[in-house]
């Protein structure tokens, strides 16, 4: 770290290096949002966009989403009761530093269950953030899914790493353009 928070050049390198994006094939795609809990849900307050961040759980192709009491999705905008609404569901593992892992898209049609034999088994495998009662659960079909892996880019044999190239000299905002008095380099 730097003095002001930032990470070091050299840390960095790796950070900033181009990554390669691989699609994923749907099996894979949903094996991996069951891998976590957190995700996004994307849905129509009105006439607007609006996203909530929300825990999940896969049931087969199925994104589960618990709602208590009082949630704004629990009152998604059907167009008669018992009917679905079509969402998108996103869920990511991306490391901050490196920035490699995955994300994946759900779009589908949402429904809000509300039977008890439903709502028991989704309280059990469901972890909530918040205190309260589970009172529905927002069922979203995977018609559509899309998703990519973010990995390390190959290099060509012989092909420098990151940070290995051209060095240009700036000068020192306290005055001197001398490298070893604090000139920065562009790698």
């Amino acid at each position: 770290m730097n003095e002001i928070g930032g990470q070091e050049r050299g840390d960095r390198d790796e950070a900033i290096a181009p990554r390669r994006m691989t699609a994923l094939d749907r099996p894979e795609a949903l094996r991996l949002l069951a891998t976590t809990s957190l995700g996004r849900v994307v849905f129509r307050q009105g006439a607007l966009p609006a996203v909530r961040p929300v825990n999940h759980v896969v049931d087969g192709d199925d994104i589960v989403v618990g709602l208590h009491e009082g949630a704004t999705l629990a009152s998604l905008d059907a167009p008669a009761p018992g009917s679905a609404v079509v969402v998108a569901y996103e869920a990511d593992a991306i490391d901050p530093d490196t920035h490699l892992g995955w994300s994946v898209v759900v779009t589908g049609y949402a429904r809000v269950i509300d039977d008890r034999d439903t709502l028991d088994r989704c309280a059990r495998t469901i972890r909530p953030w918040a205190a309260g009662t589970m009172k529905a659960a927002l069922l979203i079909r995977s018609d559509l899914v899309a998703g990519f892996r973010l990995g390390p880019e190959p290099r060509a044999p012989g092909a420098p790493g990151p940070g290995k190239g051209r060095t240009a000299r700036f000068p020192d905002p306290r005055g001197s353009a001398r490298p070893e008095a604090g000139g920065g380099t562009l790698e």
